[in-house]
């Protein structure tokens, strides 16, 4: 569905661009390539515009630009600034080059759950970047949900037991998940425990040379720049309903549910329902958005008021991601 275009929202130089909705989640998009040579100086020239936009609807397509890694990293630092390493690391990607990343590399036939990136920690992105290289042959959209609606979407029962927050497990072992050495990006078991000191982390190293630690956060914030209450957490991703179930089974066969490699529960301990993670997704999906990858689109998120996903997909997909 295409909105009229509100008054600011209308020319960028050259580029007119539109507002796409379904109801919850608002997209500005803009041809860049369509009407300019120039796609970094198109950005540098309405960078200010590009980030108002942000501000109001949270999520910025660009349209039409060429494929290319070079012209990405100088859109992102003219945007949004120098890009970010993405530290304590909850899934696996490859580093491209500088700090240009490649998406979630989970199996293509399964969807990865709506989030915020990095609210499970106690520092997170501003800004996401993502550039489409190759769009999946079938498949593999990227949806995109407001944070304020699904707040508003959530029951209040489900909500209210969510008041004291989101308590994060992880169990690291050899040959389950990410290894403590990826997820914190050092072989420094001195270093580990600095920062899980230091980001309120509680941490036991295991006989077999394991990790384990756990660490509360707040499922819902307020936004800075709109004072708007936000739900902002990873439940429903580190919860051990998120896997296959096939892999739920052979997980839960050997481990207790506290030494699975990833798992939510209430801030008090409780263990979080598969109904109430059920509840979640649904508020998701009712206000998921999903614009259609073609080569060369750069989709910009505010991580706080925007959450993404990963539709499952067919052929080859390839996208990048950077965060600022």
């Amino acid at each position: 569905m295409t909105a009229a275009l509100p008054e600011g929202l209308a020319e960028l130089g050259p580029v007119t661009g539109r507002l796409v909705r379904n109801g919850y989640t608002t997209a500005a998009v803009y041809p860049v390539g369509a009407g300019t040579a120039d796609h970094l100086g198109w950005a540098g020239a309405h960078r200010d515009r590009i980030r108002a936009c942000l501000d109001e609807h949270g999520a910025v397509l660009l349209t039409d630009l060429p494929a290319d890694l070079d012209l990405f990293t100088a859109l992102v630092r003219s945007i949004g600034g120098e890009p970010l390493e993405y530290t304590e690391r909850s899934t696996p990607r490859t580093k491209v080059g500088g700090n240009v990343y490649t998406s979630t590399e989970y199996p293509p036939d399964q969807a990865i759950p709506m989030h915020n990136e990095s609210s499970y920690s106690d520092h997170w992105p501003e800004l996401l970047f993502f550039l489409c290289r190759t769009p999946a042959e079938s498949g593999g959209g990227t949806p995109i949900a407001d944070s304020r609606a699904v707040l508003r979407l959530l029951e209040g029962r489900v909500r209210d037991g969510f008041a004291d927050g989101v308590v994060y497990t992880r169990t690291f072992r050899e040959g389950f998940g990410l290894s403590w050495q990826e997820s914190f990006q050092t072989d420094s078991r001195t270093e580990v425990e600095r920062y899980c000191r230091r980001h309120g982390q509680r941490f036991a190293w295991t006989p077999d040379g394991g990790l384990r630690t756990s660490h509360l956060r707040p499922a819902w914030r307020t936004e800075p720049g709109t004072g708007a209450e936000v739900w902002f957490n990873q439940a429903n991703l580190f919860h051990v309903s998120a896997l296959d179930p096939e892999v739920q089974e052979a997980l839960l066969e050997l481990y207790a549910a506290e030494d699975l490699p990833r798992n939510a529960y209430h801030g008090d301990g409780r263990p979080i329902s598969r109904e109430d993670i059920a509840a979640i997704d649904a508020a998701y999906a009712r206000a998921a958005l999903t614009l259609p990858w073609r080569p060369g689109d750069v989709l910009i998120v505010k991580n706080m008021l925007v959450a993404h996903g990963r539709e499952p997909y067919t052929g080859s997909r390839s996208v990048l991601v950077a965060l600022t």
